[in-house]
């Protein structure tokens, strides 16, 4: 079983936790975590993959173990979010990777690709879109009123996404059997929202969510012209990003590989092996051999005790 190292990095006076795991040799995976976790959702995808890739799971400031500073510190952006995740891997001396993104980590990880597409060896989207397709309006709908206007009954709306109710709502539904879904996965998330300060944060990026579609022409003029490798292994029961999200990435990424899978917008808890399975015959097939980590800067991050 490949060891699974909790380590801290300082990129422009943040501390961000990561994990890390694999061969400093080998192909790079950058797993992007969504809302409301944090890289703990990817506890048991690492060591699927570490024994033949070299994986890193950053957790977002603002979300799991990374500093959170207060709303009114630090302006809580995608942009910012993509900034510090760059910083990350630059500073760790990652040159080219593939991204595997879910929820927010898709726009982080196509912000990172648009800024530097020769960095992108591959994409691996889990319930991350990237097009209009796909979104459940059921959802959305009150994300679009908070984002349109803010106002008491707006805001008393989208606090909902920050209740343990809704946080096992996002990883109980559509998944074909909750009992295989681990309580400890919303019980550790709700718990790190409820931070004090932390509502206000979240409150930032669901307002600013609304500039993630806005490069959506860009991500799919991106994904005509680049070649890169595309892989949509989704759960198909997600009520938030809906299985049209999966296939729309076939009209502009060519041979892109689409799975629909039995589960929900948290596939992992329920389905892991087999989405271990897919990613690892996609990227044996698909990711160059040439992108190594290569000429790795000595890091400046540290162990966690």
């Amino acid at each position: 079983m490949p060891r699974v190292h909790h380590r801290y990095a300082s990129v422009a006076g943040h501390q961000l936790f990561y994990r890390e795991a694999g061969p400093d040799d080998a192909p790079v995976v950058v797993l992007l975590h969504g809302f409301p976790t944090s890289s703990f959702m990817f506890r048991n995808l690492i060591p699927d993959l570490a024994d033949r890739y070299h994986v890193i799971a950053p957790d977002y400031l603002g979300f799991g173990l990374s500093d959170a500073p207060a709303a009114d510190q630090f302006d809580y952006t995608f942009e910012a979010l993509t900034d510090l995740t760059a910083g990350l891997l630059e500073q760790l001396g990652i040159q080219r990777f593939a991204i595997y993104v879910q929820d927010y980590g898709a726009p982080v990880g196509f912000r990172l690709a648009l800024r530097n597409p020769e960095a992108i060896t591959a994409i691996i989207t889990q319930n991350g879109n990237g097009y209009e397709a796909g979104f459940v309006e059921s959802f959305w709908r009150t994300v679009w009123n908070y984002q349109e206007a803010q106002t008491p009954d707006t805001e008393a709306a989208i606090r909902q996404a920050l209740t343990l109710d809704v946080t096992r709502w996002q990883y109980v539904t559509g998944a074909p059997d909750e009992t295989l879904v681990s309580p400890d996965t919303w019980h550790h998330d709700y718990a790190l929202l409820s931070r004090p300060g932390n509502d206000l944060i979240q409150l930032a990026l669901f307002r600013d969510y609304a500039t993630n579609p806005l490069l959506y022409p860009q991500l799919h003029e991106y994904l005509r012209t680049s070649g890169v490798p595309v892989l949509a292994v989704w759960g198909r029961g997600d009520e938030i990003f809906g299985p049209d999200g999966a296939t729309a990435f076939a009209g502009d990424a060519a041979e892109a590989e689409i799975h629909l899978l039995d589960g929900g917008h948290f596939l992992l808890e329920s389905a892991g092996d087999a989405v271990a399975v897919i990613i690892r015959d996609f990227l044996g097939r698909r990711l160059p051999q040439t992108a190594r980590v290569g000429g790795m800067t000595p890091r400046t991050a540290t162990h966690a005790s």
